[in-house]
């Protein structure tokens, strides 16, 4: 079940660098999301991981801006060869890229007589952009059109994330009832109830299914955890349905 923002699109997050699909660096960011969005009340619809290729960069952004998603964005926003991220989304939006006034502030400030050049390349966005501050080391992120940029190290962008979701994004926070209800149905496979998921996707469309089989091992039973999550009386209501039908089987379950 897709949710929508309130600008209309839905939350994504693209995480951006060839070396995340190398394996020379593992990913840290998706879990983080999850966990700042959860604690504020909003969650993910989809996240990418894209390498450093400037044709699939400029698509995916075309393709969420198009929709009207709230995007986050971690990765390829220096200004070493390998980075195309600030170029990706200029053209996305059809738009040149020009040094920010707010952030060649921030950079002269930081680095004093030692600014150079390349130094300020670090804050050339999209035009139209606003900075995201970083509190870490003053090279701002930036944002447009509810797309938001931020450096691939966790240590800058994690903070950069916490200052987007409670100064852009705070009116979303909550503004979704969400909920979340299993149990713990022992010694069933999937394909046994399978018929009643079908079923209560079709008579509960405010909420969705899930199924997580477990297939035991030491000290562990082989078990489903069977749920649903979505719209707080949709998920009570077929979760009476659910248990009702799980004991009616004569499987053996428990609430999560």
């Amino acid at each position: 079940m897709q949710r929508k923002s309130e600008a209309g699109g839905s939350i994504g997050a693209l995480i951006i660098g060839d070396e995340i699909l190398s394996g020379k660096r593992a990913d840290k960011h998706f879990a983080k999301v999850v966990e700042l969005l959860g604690a504020r009340g909003m969650a993910l619809d989809w996240a990418h991981y894209l390498g450093d290729d400037p044709a699939r960069l400029g698509e995916a952004l075309a393709r969420s801006l198009a929709n009207g998603d709230i995007v986050f964005s971690f990765g390829g926003i220096g200004v070493t060869p390998d980075d195309h991220t600030r170029q990706a989304a200029a053209a996305a939006l059809g738009v040149d890229i020009a040094l920010h006034p707010d952030a060649e502030r921030e950079i002269r400030d930081r680095f004093g007589e030692e600014t150079t050049p390349h130094r300020l390349m670090l804050g050339e966005f999209p035009l139209g952009s606003e900075i995201i501050p970083n509190p870490y080391n003053r090279i701002p992120g930036f944002s447009t059109r509810n797309h938001f940029f931020f450096p691939g190290f966790p240590v800058m962008a994690w903070p950069m994330l916490e200052w987007v979701l409670d100064s852009h994004l705070v009116h979303l926070h909550h503004a979704v009832a969400r909920d979340e209800q299993a149990i713990i149905v022992y010694e069933a496979a999937e394909s046994a109830l399978l018929d009643l998921m079908q079923r209560i996707t079709r008579e509960y469309p405010g909420a969705s299914v899930f199924s997580l089989p477990s297939f035991g091992g030491e000290g562990v039973r082989r078990h489903i955890e069977l749920g649903m999550r979505g719209e707080p009386d949709s998920v009570a209501r077929a979760m009476e349905t659910i248990r009702a039908e799980v004991e009616r089987l004569g499987y053996e379950w428990a609430d999560r």
